[in-house]
């Protein structure tokens, strides 16, 4: 099943919150910049040019990610979930595809995204979507990241 995807809505602010603290407290732990985005993704997200999305199946959220604005046409694709439970039904594939189509669409030059790279599956799929491994900045804005990857939408 497909899921549909929305925008964001005040009342999904706890679903995203939810959805990124399971992955993170599974895989990682919860960064401080973590914490800020997700107790108030409205002020750091929305506020500041940037989207958060949700995908629904039956109209229950079972993932969501956010394009937060970096500078004039560039975003990073972050806070990317999806509810353990749906993992393995495509759901993260849907969602990229829908992030890098609304990018075309609003003509921006690329999207970059910090992982890291013990998070194979994940790194798999942003690579078979056309994203290219970039050097990592010494002072990266996420302390579990080893890992940064762009893709290019226009020069």
């Amino acid at each position: 099943m497909t899921p549909r995807i929305i925008a964001y809505n005040p009342s999904l602010a706890q679903v995203f919150k939810t959805l990124n603290l399971a992955w993170l407290e599974r895989y990682f732990y919860v960064e401080s910049k973590d914490k800020a985005i997700l107790e108030k993704c409205e002020s750091y997200i929305i506020k500041r040019g940037g989207h958060i999305f949700f995908a629904l199946l039956n109209d229950h959220p079972v993932g969501c990610f956010a394009l937060m604005k970096l500078e004039q046409e560039v975003y990073e694709l972050g806070k990317m979930a999806v509810d353990p439970f749906h993992q393995g039904k495509n759901i993260g594939q849907e969602m990229m595809k829908f992030a890098i189509e609304f990018a075309h669409e609003r003509k921006w030059k690329k999207i970059v995204l910090y992982s890291h790279t013990k998070l194979q599956a994940a790194i798999h799929v942003y690579r078979k979507f056309g994203f290219q491994e970039i050097e990592l900045e010494p002072h990266s804005p996420y302390l579990r990241s080893n890992i940064k990857m762009e893709m290019i939408l226009r020069a």
